[in-house]
């Protein structure tokens, strides 16, 4: 099964000689319509995920679908290959089904447009981009449902359908999609707002070819697919090892009171190969958390994660595709088996940016290997009805702490996704019934070492009506792990102060609690882990992040610095407090994790206030290794 592309003029493009500087103009000319794309998309979206805070994902690719520039590429391939209906000029596709996409997208509040880009009748390119619509309908208003055991729960699903055919936009379809979804309007703009970036995009490819000419753009674009495999392959040769590398890492609870899920993976060179291998991985849950995971995007996410260590200025796509085979078992968290939940996927998608960190730096901790850290989206929900009577609703995406590095301390209150921006508290208030309190770092709970994790954030958001409040979170129970003599970052919790002064600490996944006019969360989100031995942290430094705020004086202690009453540090004491609790600890190890599963679940309530999760049970359905290769 595959898409047919229909063309007028069936004139093959030709493979030609491009000279450098041409090919240096047109790849910053598509890196600028890459921008652009995102420009157009801020200025007329509605919804506040997608205007102000950026949660989406666009991306030019050549005509077989490769992604040249962009910044999350991989899903026009697996497209192409689902899609069994003809293609042509001025046609637009919208999709959000990931089981009839192979995953090309993971949760169905991603709704992906694709355009074919002609000229003169001949396909040369693709503009695609995706955004998080703020509701998908489903069970819950944000359409993330914690508590669906099928994706029949989470909303409308949408198969690759064309909402415009030869340019004529399919009226009836739209509206019989947007009749199902809790937020018509913002989806509305929206979705027009992704395909107004499209067509830009696809302007500024024409404008390229017309230039040009048509053989000169996609054979550039070859050229820059082959640049970044020739790159890629540098890499891996000198960063996978011959000898497995193995590393596991695990999600705290699946929302319905089972956990942790383990994430194992595998990872070898043969060749000019690497290979993941994520045999191991725990079967797949009950509940949303099950991640999906394409293929081809788990080698944009290597891809993305390498260049960006060891050399920024390569231009990320999808050249190197073929040098990465992934093998992961049918049936597993990363692979479940339809009609399975996958609405919450975002907390193993992130899980996986913390596992391939930990296995590309153990053969060079001292220059690779980053703490684990910032690895989930944290996501909270408030809807219902304002004094007007007018229906409101809510998703805000929570920031965190960066894990400390090789090349210094870990930002305070950042992003996992590096382009996603914080939404304005004027802006939140402004629109929604609800005050924020406080907007803070939240001091020591970054881990401890010669490179600070960066620290987690503490908003604090007073109610001012009545709703319903949804929360999906991570890393409460199981930490953000130090490495090499690091400590462990700070958990995340979620404390809920009622109008009559009692409290109740919230489980990190929960949806239906029902919020009075006054009441006041505290959203707290973890911080990132150590790097490096504490005790050889410079004490100026840590003076430094007292006086800031982002260390508090007994914190300054986990460094072994001593500051005295008046904020100084005493050198004497300092120097003996570190001979000591160096005496104390003994070797550093290179993972710390806080201690084993069984030790956190033994200290889970009197560390946490909430009760350990129970082990999964899973049913014997057989896993099978599905290669993407």
């Amino acid at each position: 099964m595959t898409a047919k592309i229909i063309e007028s003029n069936n004139t093959p493009l030709d493979t030609v000689d491009v000279d450098g500087v041409t090919v240096d103009i047109i790849e910053n000319a598509l890196r600028n319509a890459r921008e652009e794309m995102d420009a157009v998309l801020f200025r007329t979206a509605m919804s506040p995920g997608i205007r102000e805070q950026g949660d989406c994902f666009p991306m030019i690719a050549n005509p077989d679908g490769k992604m040249v520039v962009g910044q999350f590429g991989s899903f026009i391939g697996p497209f192409l290959e689902a899609y069994d209906e003809e293609i042509e000029e001025g046609d637009i596709i919208l999709t959000n089904d990931p089981y009839m996409c192979n995953a090309a997208v993971s949760h169905l509040p991603d709704w992906v447009v694709l355009v074919p880009v002609f000229k003169d009748g001949r396909h040369i390119a693709w503009s695609a981009m995706f955004g998080h619509m703020s509701d998908n309908g489903g069970m819950v208003p944000g359409s993330i449902p914690i508590q669906a055991t099928s994706i029949y729960q989470e909303g409308i699903r949408i198969p690759p359908t064309k909402l415009y055919k030869k340019g004529v936009l399919q009226k009836d379809l739209l509206e019989l999609i947007l009749h199902n979804v809790r937020t018509p309007q913002w989806n509305r703009f929206d979705l027009n707002a992704l395909v107004a970036a499209c067509n830009t995009a696809a302007k500024r490819c024409v404008e390229l070819a017309e230039r040009f000419g048509d053989d000169v753009l996609v054979s550039t674009m070859n050229i820059m697919l082959q640049r970044n495999q020739v790159a890629m392959k540098h890499i891996i040769e000198m960063i996978i090892p011959e000898e497995p590398r193995e590393f596991e890492d695990y999600l705290c609870d699946d929302g319905m009171g089972m956990g942790p899920y383990r994430i194992r993976c595998k990872m070898w060179r043969e060749g000019s190969t690497a290979i993941f291998d994520f045999e191991g991985t725990d079967p797949q849950a009950q509940s949303s958390v099950n991640f999906f995971l394409n293929e081809d995007m788990f080698k944009m996410f290597f891809g993305s994660f390498t260049i960006n260590v060891v050399d920024p200025q390569i231009v990320f796509n999808d050249g190197f595709y073929d040098l990465v085979d992934v093998r992961i078992p049918q049936g597993t968290l990363l692979k479940p088996n339809f009609p399975a939940a996958l609405s919450g996927r975002t907390h193993a998608l992130g899980r996986i940016f913390d596992l391939l960190g930990a296995l590309l730096g153990m053969g060079a901790p001292e220059q690779m290997l980053n703490a684990a850290g910032f690895s989930d989206s944290p996501h909270l929900f408030y809807s219902g009805y304002d004094s007007q009577g007018e229906w409101f609703q809510l998703f805000q995406i929570g920031f965190g702490g960066i894990p400390g590095r090789p090349v210094g301390d870990g930002p305070d209150g950042h992003s996992l996704w590096p382009g996603f921006t914080n939404v304005p508290n004027e802006f939140i208030e402004s629109y929604f019934p609800l005050r924020i309190e406080q907007y803070a770092t939240i001091p020591d709970s970054g881990g401890a070492g010669l490179h600070r994790g960066g620290n987690g954030l503490s908003v604090a958001y007073r109610f001012l009506a009545d709703g319903e409040i949804g929360i999906h979170d991570e890393r409460w129970l199981i930490h953000p792990w130090g490495v090499l003599g690091g400590e462990t970052g700070q958990r995340s919790t979620k404390r809920l102060v009622r109008t009559d002064g009692s409290e109740e600490w919230l489980p990190a996944k929960v949806e239906g609690i029902k919020v009075k006019q006054g009441d006041l969360l505290y959203f707290n989100t973890w911080g990132g882990g150590g790097w490096g031995d504490p005790y050889l942290r410079d004490p100026e430094l840590v003076k430094i992040d007292v006086e800031r705020r982002l260390v508090t004086t007994d914190g300054a202690l986990r460094y072994g610095v001593v500051l005295d009453h008046s904020g100084q540090i005493d050198e004497p004491a300092t120097e003996a407090l570190r001979a000591k609790l160096k005496q104390e600890r003994g070797e550093t190890v290179l993972f710390n994790r806080g201690g084993t599963i069984e030790e956190l679940k033994s200290r889970c309530l009197e560390e946490t206030h909430l009760p350990a999760p129970v082990s999964p049970s899973f049913n014997s359905t057989k896993i099978q290794v599905s290669s993407g290769n």
